[in-house]
């Protein structure tokens, strides 16, 4: 059964860093993009980052060029998402996803989602 739980969310200062975490399992994740998205509280869920099935191709949100670094290890099948500089606009629940389609953001192209963690950004 195919599974993945986000973690490493929490309570962060702007300007601050954090790292969440994708655990899959049930299945190989090798063979799937892997898409990160968030969700602000009245908001549509928007992509912020992808990560290819190698880790070599990488796409992410104007927002946060520069400032968010996805990865992968499928030899333990972990993707990271890497936050730094975050804004108080960085908020809100973070999500990851596979799809079998190309790094891409939109949220259609993904079929299988994590329970998703909560960021917030705020002195």
């Amino acid at each position: 059964q195919l599974q993945l739980v986000e973690s490493g969310g929490g309570l962060v200062q702007p300007g601050g860093s954090l790292r969440l975490s994708c655990a899959a399992s049930g299945f190989t994740l090798a063979d799937y993009t892997v898409g990160w998205f968030r969700q602000a509280p009245g908001k549509d869920r928007e992509g912020v980052a992808c990560i290819g099935t190698s880790g070599g191709s990488s796409t992410y949100r104007d927002a946060v060029k520069g400032r968010f670094t996805g990865s992968r290890d499928n030899a333990v099948t972990t993707v990271y998402l890497q936050m730094a500089s975050l804004e108080p606009e960085d908020t809100g629940v973070y999500y990851c996803a596979v799809s079998r389609a190309r790094c891409t953001l939109p949220t259609q192209f993904y079929d299988s989602w994590g329970q998703g963690t909560q960021v917030t950004v705020s002195s």
